[in-house]
């Protein structure tokens, strides 16, 4: 009887692996597409990044903002420069005896010789802020505070209506603009009536 040659067959366990593996074509396939996507993403991370404000330079410009508009705010705000002998009674931006200041109309703008840290003849109303700038943040005794050499600060304080009380000088809004390191600015509002006309208030 012959024995018919038989070819040994492979078992099913490892035929099964075998048919589950990648090509060499199907790998580089995903690698390449995988590689464009990749690309695409960080091509959009690098942008948003690029003309994003950095989140603690806005953060600083707002601290600094707001930190000089509240100084700016609690001044007073009077028809005379606080140092005029009339400035509880005045009730007008004149000179007069009897309603008006003795020799000192506060205006817009510091008087002669004022500035922000004085020594001796310092800013002492809202209205000698208006056009002061610094650059560099200094507190009011004009010391540099550490780390903000980058920033610079600016305000203008103007005459304006706010809502029934008339722009004819009982309100003022103050406007702070602070620019960052990275040129970018922040401006921030507020404002100062004259609720007791006839007092430093």
């Amino acid at each position: 009887m012959r024995r018919s040659a038989s070819i040994p067959r492979m078992p099913a366990m490892h035929r099964r692996r075998r048919a589950r593996g990648l090509t060499l074509i199907e790998l580089l396939l995903f690698i390449v597409v995988v590689g464009i996507a990749l690309a695409a993403m960080l091509k959009v991370f690098v942008t948003a990044t690029t003309f994003s404000t950095d989140p603690m330079v806005r953060r600083q410009q707002l601290a600094i903002a707001e930190s000089l508009l509240r100084e700016v705010e609690l001044m007073p705000f009077t028809w005379c420069d606080p140092t005029d002998a009339n400035v509880e009674t005045a009730s007008t931006a004149t000179l007069s005896p009897t309603n008006g200041c003795a020799s000192l109309v506060e205006a817009p703008g510091p008087e002669s010789g004022q500035t922000r840290d004085g020594p001796s003849n310092f800013f002492n109303n809202v209205n000698d802020y208006n056009g002061f700038a610094m650059t560099g943040i200094r507190d009011v005794t004009n010391t540099a505070v550490a780390g903000l050499s980058g920033y610079s600060a600016s305000v203008v304080v103007s005459a304006a209506a706010l809502d029934n009380i008339p722009a004819a000088g009982d309100a003022l809004k103050i406007t702070v603009t602070v620019s960052g390191p990275d040129s970018s600015n922040v401006s921030l509002q507020g404002w100062r009536t004259r609720y007791a006309p006839n007092a430093p208030d």
